[in-house]
């Protein structure tokens, strides 16, 4: 497995990611605004809407653009892939030295398991479980480890297998590390918006010997429905550069082992 770019730096896709960080950050904006900041037409904002729309991170509302990818609700995984931050990359690459050649893991939907087995140096031998089809893929198109992939509902905005049979096959194994990631985190505690996810998490959580959870900053100070876990249950809690030294002092106060990226300075 090797490391692979993420998100187009140019063209449709690229002014897409750009639209939705302005709507998600500003909450709602109209479509003159947009037309105005893009400097393209009033139609192909349009275009663009309605293919952010499908990916469940926007809605059109009374002549404005509304987000929806919040704590209620979670945009698709193909388009969560394509919008991977550096800052998202950087977690995965430092959690990835966890890992060690045989090791048996568990990844659950969140893209963050995919940008995991892309910071692998190539040749890792791995087993994998997992419920993503994403990261499924990835181990098929990149590697010859062994993959396991749970039963259970598909469920298409998560390109992954949910519900009881899920839950039961992740309940049968032991795997030696678990990868998860949160929604929010708010309190001391891991959030999600779906119950159905939820379960998986708390499955694999309860069924690897070393649990780590992977976080940017933007998840801090935020709170969904359901809560799936306390961080103090993580041995390992890896988090980016950018996360404010406050943050950092609180957890460092729960007792949660941290893994903290480096910023571009320390590592010159």
């Amino acid at each position: 497995m090797s490391k692979k770019e993420g998100a187009p730096r140019g063209g449709p896709r690229a002014r897409q990611f750009a639209i939705a960080e302005a709507v998600v950050r500003a909450g709602s904006v109209s479509v003159e605004d947009l037309v105005k900041s893009t400097g393209v037409s009033a139609m192909t904002i349009y275009r663009d809407l309605a293919s952010l729309e499908s990916s469940g991170v926007l809605q059109r509302h009374r002549g404005r653009v509304v987000a929806v990818a919040n704590g209620l609700h979670e945009a698709d995984a193909a388009f969560r892939l394509e919008q991977s931050s550096s800052d998202k990359q950087a977690v995965a690459e430092l959690a990835s030295d966890l890992i060690a050649p045989g090791s048996s893991i568990m990844l659950d939907d969140s893209t963050s398991g995919v940008w995991v087995l892309r910071s692998l140096p190539e040749h890792t031998p791995l087993t994998v479980v997992t419920n993503s089809l994403l990261v499924a893929k990835e181990v098929i198109t990149t590697s010859s480890d062994k993959l396991v992939v749970t039963g259970g509902e598909y469920q298409s905005w998560a390109q992954s297998l949910m519900g009881p049979a899920a839950v039961r096959m992740i309940r049968s194994m032991h795997a030696d590390l678990c990868f998860l990631s949160a929604s929010g985190i708010f309190e001391a505690g891991c959030y999600h918006p779906y119950q159905e996810v939820v379960e998986v998490k708390r499955a694999m959580l309860e069924s690897a010997e070393t649990r780590v959870l992977l976080l940017d900053h933007t998840k801090f100070g935020r709170r969904a429905l359901f809560k799936f876990a306390d961080l103090t249950e993580f041995d390992h809690v890896v988090v980016d550069a950018h996360t404010p030294r406050g943050i950092l002092s609180q957890l460092s106060d729960l007792g949660v082992h941290l893994m903290v990226v480096e910023t571009s300075a320390s590592r010159s």
